[in-house]
């Protein structure tokens, strides 16, 4: 039994005229005719009782067109959502974020995406930032919202918004009253830290302290960077975050612009730069560079062009 002949069937159980029919199909009678007697003799049943001035469906006709119809139907929404998952209106995409990132503009888009593209399942993972490259590596992630970029022969990383860090200071702290300050200045303190074992961030961080003469005094380790403000506020130390962070807790910790001399044409000694470039909180979105997924290639585009419209953030 062929496509052909079942929608053949229908259109002239539709038309009851193999002329209406054929036009309507764009064929000759003869072809017509010879599918209709083909699939007939197929299923062992006249579908049509034909007379000399009319085509009327037999009782095995009536029988068969539902099943005709819900065939032809099925093959029109199969061939709708192939279209759909093709074009990226339709799919899965798997991200992966720290818990951090639910506080900052990520959820706002979230919002609109699942407006502009309503069949696409969203899933967000909370996951440590160490184990995100693993897991795009593995294909259980499709993309990361990262701070930390990376570009080899497997990942790809593309810049969604500047994010400069600010150090985040108690109350009423001796430095509380300047508006900028170096890494340099900051030899001395406590710090507040998030894990080195389970953020690349963190890691960025301690190594440009070491580049800038000192190992930071860490008296107190956390995964979020919320948690680290709540430490910072409470006058366990003095932390580095980003800027978006340390706003969402501006009523409890002062914050002051990170002074990169290098930037101010200053000459030292030791530059404060990370790897990569110089040392700050941005975001960045990761995937797996041969990842030709239509909704994740869709749903990382519509990100960078809503990211692009985003305004700066100012710090402190």
């Amino acid at each position: 039994m062929e496509l052909r002949q079942i929608r053949y069937f229908t259109v002239l159980a539709d038309e009851l005229s193999f002329t209406r029919a054929a036009r309507r199909l764009h064929v000759s009678q003869p072809p017509l005719s010879f599918q209709i007697a083909s699939l007939e003799a197929e299923l062992g049943a006249r579908l049509f009782d034909r007379t000399s001035r009319s085509v009327a469906l037999s009782a095995a006709g009536h029988a068969f067109l539902p099943h005709a119809q819900a065939v032809l139907a099925r093959l029109d929404e199969a061939r709708s959502h192939v279209t759909r998952v093709a074009s990226g209106l339709q799919g899965r995409v798997q991200v992966g974020l720290a818990g951090s990132h639910f506080l900052g503009p990520f959820p706002k888009f979230i919002q609109q995406f699942r407006l502009q593209r309503p069949e696409v399942e969203v899933a967000l993972n909370e996951m440590k930032p160490s184990d995100h490259l693993q897991a795009l590596r593995d294909g259980r992630l499709d993309l990361s919202v990262s701070r930390n970029p990376l570009n080899d022969e497997q990942i790809s990383a593309a810049l969604l918004w500047r994010d400069p860090l600010v150090v985040a200071l108690p109350p009423g702290h001796r430095l509380a009253g300047r508006s900028q300050l170096s890494l340099a200045e900051l030899h001395d303190e406590d710090f507040v830290f998030l894990r080195l074992d389970s953020s690349p961030f963190a890691m960025r961080l301690f190594e440009a302290c070491v580049q800038a003469g000192f190992a930071p005094r860490i008296v107190q380790q956390v995964v979020e960077i919320p948690a680290a403000l709540n430490l910072v506020a409470a006058g366990l130390g003095v932390a580095l975050v980003p800027a978006s962070m340390a706003m969402l807790r501006a009523d409890a910790v002062v914050t002051c612009k990170l002074f990169n001399p290098a930037k101010a044409g200053i000459a030292r000694k030791r530059v404060l730069k990370a790897p990569g470039g110089d040392l700050n909180g941005d975001v960045y979105v990761l995937w797996r560079t041969d990842d030709a997924v239509p909704a994740v290639a869709q749903f990382r585009k519509l990100l960078a062009d809503w990211a692009a419209n985003l305004p700066p953030w100012t710090g402190c």
